[in-house]
C-alpha cells in the first residue's frame, strides 16, 4: 500500500472513531422531556362565618370584582340577638366591678354593727340564764338536761357574737384586691365575647378579600351552608401558573428558579416562566414503586409561574384548567 493510501485509511479511522464518541455522548445526555399538567390560578375561598340563610347575592360567576366588593349577605337576626345578649352581660360585669371597687355601703356596715349588738345581748342573756341554772343543778332542783341546754345555748350565743364581729371587720376593711381582679377579668372576658360576636355579625356581609374573578358560588339564594363551608371561590393574582407533574427522571434535572416554556393546548407559541415550587413528597406513589424499575412511576407536583410579558388583560383572559406542556 502506498503512503497516500495509508494516510487516507488512518484519517478514515479517526473520523469513524470521533463519530462514535459523539454518538455515545449524545446518548448519555438525552433531551429533557416535557412535563404535562394544567393552567391554574391562585384561589381564595370565602367561608361561611355562621350557619345562616343566604338572603342576597350581589355577584355572578365569572364577574371581575375589586377588593371590598359585596359578594353575599347572610341573615343577621339571630347573630344580632346574640350580640345584644353579650352586650348586656358586659354591662352586668361592668356594674359588678364598679360595686367591688366602691366597697360596702355605709348602710351595710351599720346593719352589721346592729347585728353584732343584738348577738352580744343574746349572749349576755344566755350566759346569765346558764349561771342561774348551775347552782340549781348541783342541788338537783332542776334536771341535768336543762343545765346542759343552757350551757349549749350560752356557747352558741358566744359563737354568734364572734361571727358577727368578723362580718363587721370584713365590711370595714373593704373589698379584697383579689376580688377586684376577678371582677376585672370577668369584664374583660365579657367584652372579648361581645367583640368576637360583633366581628361575626359584620362578616355576615361577605366582601371580596382581594381583587379577582368569581369562579364559583357553591350555594344559592335561600341556602343555609354550615359554618366554614365555601360560599364564594375567587381566582386571584396577576398571572396564572402551570401545575405540572415531574416524572422521576425529570425530577433530577429540574430545580426551583429554573427557566421554562409553557405551551397551551390550542394556542400557538409559548409563554416564558420559571419554576416557583416543587413538592418534596411524590404523588401517585403506590407501595411497590419505591425501588427497582418501578421508581419511574413516581411523580412530583411542581408549579411554574408565568413571567410578565403579555399585556395584563391578555393574561387575565387565560382560563383555568387548560392542558399545558412545559419544557425546561
Amino acid at each position: 500500500m502506498s503512503a497516500a493510501n495509508n494516510r487516507f485509511v488512518q484519517g478514515l479511522r479517526r473520523t469513524v472513531a470521533l463519530g462514535g464518541v459523539a454518538l455515545l455522548a449524545g446518548g448519555c445526555n438525552p433531551a429533557v422531556e416535557p412535563a404535562l399538567g394544567t393552567l391554574e390560578w391562585d384561589r381564595v375561598t370565602v367561608p361561611a362565618p355562621a350557619a345562616e340563610t343566604i338572603v342576597a347575592v350581589q355577584v355572578q360567576e365569572g364577574q371581575q370584582v375589586a377588593a371590598g366588593t359585596a359578594l353575599l349577605q347572610l341573615e343577621p337576626t339571630r347573630t344580632a340577638a346574640q350580640l345584644q345578649a353579650l352586650d348586656a352581660q358586659t354591662r352586668q360585669a361592668g356594674e359588678a366591678l364598679l360595686e367591688l371597687q366602691q366597697g360596702p355601703r355605709r348602710e351595710d356596715i351599720d346593719q352589721a354593727r346592729a347585728t353584732l349588738a343584738s348577738a352580744r345581748a343574746q349572749a349576755v342573756d344566755a350566759a346569765a340564764y346558764y349561771a342561774r341554772l348551775q347552782p340549781l343543778g348541783r342541788q338537783q332542783l332542776v334536771a341535768a338536761a336543762d343545765v346542759d341546754r343552757a350551757r349549749a345555748a350560752s356557747g352558741s350565743a358566744q359563737g354568734t357574737v364572734r361571727a358577727a364581729e368578723q362580718a363587721l371587720l370584713a365590711l370595714e376593711h373593704g373589698t379584697r384586691v383579689e376580688q377586684v381582679a376577678q371582677g376585672q377579668a370577668a369584664l374583660q372576658a365579657a367584652q372579648a365575647q361581645a367583640a368576637a360576636q360583633a366581628v361575626t355579625l359584620r362578616k355576615l356581609d361577605l366582601v371580596a378579600p382581594r381583587a379577582g374573578r368569581v369562579d364559583a358560588l357553591p350555594y344559592k339564594l335561600g341556602d343555609q351552608a354550615p359554618v366554614g363551608a365555601p360560599l364564594v371561590v375567587l381566582l386571584v393574582g396577576e398571572r396564572p401558573y402551570a401545575r405540572v407533574y415531574l416524572a422521576q427522571p425529570l425530577r433530577l434535572q429540574v430545580r426551583v428558579g429554573q427557566a421554562a416554556r409553557v405551551f397551551l393546548q390550542g394556542r400557538e407559541g409559548s409563554l416564558p416562566g420559571h419554576v416557583r415550587s416543587i413538592r418534596s413528597d411524590p404523588a401517585f406513589t403506590p407501595y411497590y414503586a419505591l425501588s427497582g424499575n418501578d421508581v419511574s412511576r413516581l411523580s412530583w407536583l411542581a408549579e411554574v409561574e408565568l413571567d410578565p410579558g403579555d399585556p395584563p388583560a391578555r393574561m387575565a383572559d387565560l382560563p383555568a384548567g387548560v392542558p399545558v406542556r412545559v419544557e425546561f
